[in-house]
């Protein structure tokens, strides 16, 4: 199985298209998560929709806004509430967890590979095959 994620952008008007994703696979919708955490003394949360794989194919979809949204614990904002929004209408609760910033690793893909061990030791992925 590979299982990538895919970088719509920092939660801006990508944000949008991030939701519209989750719509339109709503039949594919596996999770709706935020990863929370701190970059330069602010804090901010990457919100993500996960998709089921492929089948056929074994390809795992994790379509990601990284880091540009306010941590909603420390600052309401909207952007996040539509997020809400989105779980309500999905009838999905959003998972929701800290972890290391992407600032912390050297290239992007290896932040990848960290996110994508912490959500399979958690079993919110399925296990490499």
């Amino acid at each position: 199985m590979i299982q990538r994620f895919i970088e719509l952008g920092e939660g801006y008007s990508d944000l949008y298209e991030l939701m519209e994703t989750a719509r339109a696979n709503r039949h594919r919708l596996m999770h709706l998560m935020a990863i929370h955490t701190k970059i330069n003394d602010k804090d901010v949360s990457s919100l993500i929709v996960v998709l089921k794989p492929t089948n056929p194919g074994d390809f795992q979809a994790l379509y990601i806004c990284r880091e540009g949204i306010p941590n909603p614990h420390t600052l309401k904002n909207k952007r996040f509430d539509m997020f809400n929004e989105l779980a309500d209408e999905l009838d999905k609760t959003i998972i929701q967890f800290d972890a290391k910033p992407s600032t912390m690793f050297a290239e992007k893909e290896l932040y990848y590979q960290h996110l994508i061990g912490i959500l399979r030791l958690n079993h919110y992925i399925p296990p490499l095959q």
